[in-house]
């Protein structure tokens, strides 16, 4: 699976957690900027067809909140897609994704929706406290959230992630188990749930550093990570990634491309691609240079060649983070045996403490002590 990463980075307001590119430039940038994004597909076309032939890639739309975009954009966006040799064989099997903010799910944004080929949508729900969203400055209630996944399976939107965040400032673990046990009980197939990270640059890291906020107790932030398991499984879905769950058949099947290595490219402003070997870019983080750029045929991007140091630590870090773990195999055959021996050598103690297992099939994995302190186990492997 390959994937293609869209990002939209339009939102009508910055949460205060938030580090990822966005911004508040009005609507009128958005045609121009959905233009500049099909351009940049023209001709970059060659690196579609690298994997074309061989992959189903899967598309995913980012932010920035995508849901904002406006209807003659979305509409566009895909139209002009289908025009593309890569994307016109879009079919029923692949995986299209939108990220939504709760209140911009509306019946009318619905109705838009259905003349893409979209067929999943994930949504950013963080909580299901009032009072915490307006700390983060989300704009939806907790209301408009539930009442938006319920609209979205009404219309057969039955492919749904949620994301919710523990850890947050005056959350306390009851109000997130209620959290977790509501987002179950409305059937959704997929959860995603994070531990609250303070990013450097970000209004609530000002908050932190002023003392307006509190860091949660890292005791706390672990009973709500061991609450999520529980309930989780519970609730029968596989917990296939540190931080996902689903139930069979609903993992995401674009962000299992990123933790296994496949190559994927990103278009538009602040997007990432990566050739599946050592050559990994990015564009430029403005909206205005990008649409310019663009329009002189040229791609505003800073490219980067990995190497093979840096590539065993990202498959370690990545592979690690899910349930079918780190192929020893693969390692060997990738960087050498000498780097295969190291690797257990550095797993031995955390496998004598329970942490790490070493499957039938040649595996390391995570046990459930170990996903506790998955960073460290992570950090000792690296290299």
């Amino acid at each position: 699976m390959a994937g293609i990463y869209i990002h939209i980075p339009f939102c009508r307001s910055r949460c205060t957690y938030c580090d990822f590119y966005s911004t508040a430039l009005p609507p009128v940038w958005q045609v121009p900027y959905v233009r500049a994004v099909c351009r940049e597909m023209e001709f970059r076309e060659s690196e579609f067809s690298e994997f074309s032939e061989k992959l189903e890639p899967t598309i995913y739309l980012g932010g920035g909140t995508p849901s904002q975009l406006s209807r003659e954009a979305l509409l566009e966006l895909f139209e002009k897609g289908r025009q593309l040799s890569r994307l016109s064989h879009l079919s029923p099997r692949q995986e299209i994704t939108i990220e939504a903010n709760p209140d911009d799910v509306t019946p009318e944004w619905i109705e838009t929706l259905k003349r893409t080929p979209v067929n999943r949508v994930s949504m950013g729900v963080q909580s299901l406290d009032d009072n915490i969203l307006r700390a983060l400055r989300r704009r939806h209630t907790s209301q408009q959230a539930l009442h938006a996944i319920k609209l979205l399976q009404e219309a057969g939107y039955h492919n749904l992630s949620i994301d919710l965040i523990y850890g947050l400032p005056g959350q306390r673990l009851q109000a997130f188990r209620d959290d977790v046990c509501r987002m179950l009980d409305t059937d959704i197939p997929h959860l995603s749930a994070y531990a609250l990270q303070f990013e450097q640059g970000t209004p609530l890291y000002e908050q932190l550093q002023k003392g307006q906020v509190e860091e949660a107790d890292e005791e706390l932030s672990l009973s709500c990570y061991e609450t999520l398991m529980d309930l989780t499984h519970k609730a029968g879905m596989e917990h296939y990634e540190i931080s996902n769950f689903a139930r069979p058949g609903f993992r995401s099947r674009h962000n299992s491309s990123y933790w296994t290595g496949t190559p994927y490219v990103g278009l538009g402003a602040g997007a990432h691609s990566y050739d599946g070997h050592k050559l990994r870019s990015s564009n430029c983080e403005d909206v205005k240079q990008y649409i310019r750029n663009i329009g002189e045929d040229k791609r505003p991007c800073e490219q980067e060649v990995l190497d093979e140091d840096t590539l065993y630590n990202e498959m370690v870090m990545l592979r690690l983070r899910t349930c079918e773990g780190l192929s020893l195999e693969e390692v060997e055959d990738r960087y050498g045996k000498e780097r295969r021996i190291y690797l257990t050598k550095m797993a031995q103690s955390h496998m004598q403490a329970g942490r790490l297992t070493n499957t039938a099939d040649g595996h390391l994995c995570l046990t459930r002590r170990g996903l506790f302190v998955s960073d460290d186990i992570i950090s000792d492997l690296m290299v």
